[in-house]
């Protein structure tokens, strides 16, 4: 083998470990930094963590103001498809 053929083989090595090793490493970090943030909203107060409450609350909030806009749509929708009969019976 040339020294050209060592030299091919070598950065193919090189070329395959950072193609392995780059991932990996990226892949631990964030699984480092998942568990980190697990542990932190897991933390117990009353069952529950604090973050975790406070999230649940708001969710639950939104939820409402949805559902409240989507009643009052039903509404519009409701009185929309009455006018449009009556103009469809006037026909």
């Amino acid at each position: 083998m040339t020294e050209w053929g060592v030299f091919g083989v070598v950065v193919a090595l090189v070329g395959f470990a950072v193609a392995i090793i780059t991932p990996i490493l990226k892949l631990n970090t964030n699984i480092t930094r998942l568990t980190v943030t697990m542990e932190h909203l897991v933390k117990e107060m009353g069952g529950q963590s604090k973050e975790m409450k406070e999230i649940r609350e708001k969710n639950h909030k939104s939820h409402e103001r949805l559902w409240e806009k989507n009643e009052e749509q039903d509404k519009a929708i409701e009185n929309h498809e009455t006018r449009i009969k009556v103009l469809e019976e006037r026909k």
